[in-house]
C-alpha cells in the first residue's frame, strides 16, 4: 500500500488509541506502517507537525460540517452546543485534550474559533469580548478535559492516603461533592453546569 500522508496520520491515531501521547513516536510509527522513520519526514517533517495532523484528524471526526447558529438561536446555546462537541472530540481519543492543546498550528481548531467569534460578532457582540468569550470557552474545555483524561491515582499513590482525615479537614468539599452525585448528577452533567456559569457570566457582561 502506497506511503501517503493521509494514511500515516490515520495509523498515528491508532497509535494515540493504543499507546496514548506519549506512546506516539515516529519510531513506532514508522514500524507500524513497515518503513524507516526518515520515510515519514517526507510526510510530516517532525513531531510537532505530526501532534497537529493528528489534533485535525480528531476534531475532524466531530467538526466535519460546522455551520453558524441558526437565525433564531441565543448564541449562548449555540455556543455551549459547539463546546459540548469539542469536549466529545477531545474525549474520544486518550489525550485527546493534550494533542489540541499542544497543536498551536491546527487548522480545524483555528476553523472553529474564527466561526465562533464571527458569529459572536454578527449577533452584536464587540470584538475584543467575542475573542475573549470564545477562548475562555475554548480554554475552559480543554482544561476540563485534560483533568478528565489525567491518569487516576494508583495503589502506590494512595498508600498512606488517610481518607477519615482528608474529609475532616476539607467536609464542604467532600459535602459538595457527595450532594452532586448522589442527586444522579454525572461528569456530562458537571461539565455542563460548569460551562453554563461560564458562558452566563459572558452573556452578562456583555447584557
Amino acid at each position: 500500500m502506497a506511503l501517503d500522508r493521509q494514511r500515516i496520520v490515520a495509523e498515528a491515531v491508532a497509535l494515540l488509541d493504543a499507546e496514548g501521547l506519549d506512546g506516539v513516536t515516529t519510531r513506532k510509527l514508522a514500524a507500524r506502517l513497515g518503513v524507516q522513520s526518515p520515510t515519514l519526514y517526507w510526510h510530516v517533517p517532525n513531531k510537532a507537525a505530526l501532534v497537529t495532523a493528528i489534533a485535525d484528524a480528531i476534531l475532524g471526526q466531530e467538526f466535519g460540517d460546522l455551520t453558524p447558529p441558526a437565525p433564531d438561536q441565543p448564541w449562548p446555546e449555540w455556543l455551549s452546543g459547539l463546546a459540548g462537541r469539542l469536549r466529545r472530540a477531545l474525549l474520544a481519543h486518550p489525550d485527546g485534550a493534550r494533542v489540541v492543546s499542544a497543536a498551536q498550528l491546527s487548522v480545524t481548531m483555528s476553523a472553529i474559533s474564527e466561526l465562533a467569534m464571527s458569529s459572536l460578532v454578527a449577533r452584536g457582540v464587540p470584538l475584543r469580548q467575542a475573542r475573549v468569550i470564545v477562548l475562555t470557552v475554548e480554554r475552559f474545555t480543554v482544561g476540563h478535559v485534560l483533568e478528565e483524561q489525567a491518569p487516576r491515582p494508583d495503589v502506590e499513590a494512595l498508600k498512606g492516603f488517610d481518607l477519615d482525615a482528608f474529609t475532616e479537614r476539607h467536609p464542604t468539599s467532600i459535602a459538595a461533592i457527595t450532594d452532586y452525585f448522589q442527586a444522579g448528577h454525572t461528569v456530562d452533567d458537571l461539565f455542563q453546569d460548569c460551562l453554563d456559569v461560564v458562558i452566563a457570566g459572558a452573556a452578562a457582561k456583555v447584557g
